[in-house]
């Protein structure tokens, strides 16, 4: 593997031309960034599991009140059936988007799964302080939308291969257009 290759990449923003050149290892890092924060959530997610019963109550009503959804988050954990159907659902996405991730299946939808609920957990964590602004939580969301934005399911993952599956003759994608914007 040639390592002194570089692959453009840009566009625009705003206005604003975007263009950069990347290093041929770029795509081995990507690849090494969508497993990592993969394996990440699908550990918390089995986390959660081998722990069942996991309750989602505590950490709803307990959000400070300096957060912009404390009244929200409050609202939900009074809420007996949302609370029951966050225990279900938080740990089971969780598991979902890190095998997502890591196999490299539906990562654009699985990406964005991932940053939303970081968003929403950092949401539910902010204390008001400035310096905490910029937490973990928020950092894991805008890696999630790196490795979304990235096609990063495209380099050793199997959304290379839903692709180009055939489907009437037809490339998958090619077929059904719309699938670009969850798979890649």
């Amino acid at each position: 593997m040639s390592t002194n290759a570089t692959n453009e990449f840009g566009g625009e923003f705003g206005g604003v031309t975007l263009l950069g050149k990347a290093h041929s290892l770029s795509a081995l890092f990507i690849v090494l960034l969508r497993a990592t924060i993969g394996g990440m959530i699908l550990f918390a997610g089995l986390g959660k599991l081998a722990e069942w019963p996991f309750d989602a109550s505590g950490y709803l009503a307990n959000v400070g009140s300096a957060s912009p959804v404390s009244g929200l988050y409050a609202a939900m954990a009074s809420t007996p059936w949302f609370v029951e159907f966050a225990n279900v659902f938080v740990p089971a996405t969780q598991v979902l988007i890190g095998a997502a991730l890591v196999v490299g299946a539906f990562v654009r939808l699985a990406a964005l799964g991932g940053a939303a609920q970081m968003l929403l957990f950092y949401l539910g964590g902010w204390s008001g302080d400035a310096l905490a602004l910029f937490d973990s939580t928020l950092v894991y969301a805008v890696v999630f939308l790196t490795v979304a934005a990235f096609g990063a399911g495209r380099i050793l993952g199997l959304d290379a291969y839903i692709e180009r599956s055939q489907v009437g003759g037809e490339a998958l994608v090619e077929r059904f257009p719309k699938l670009r914007y969850v798979l890649g």
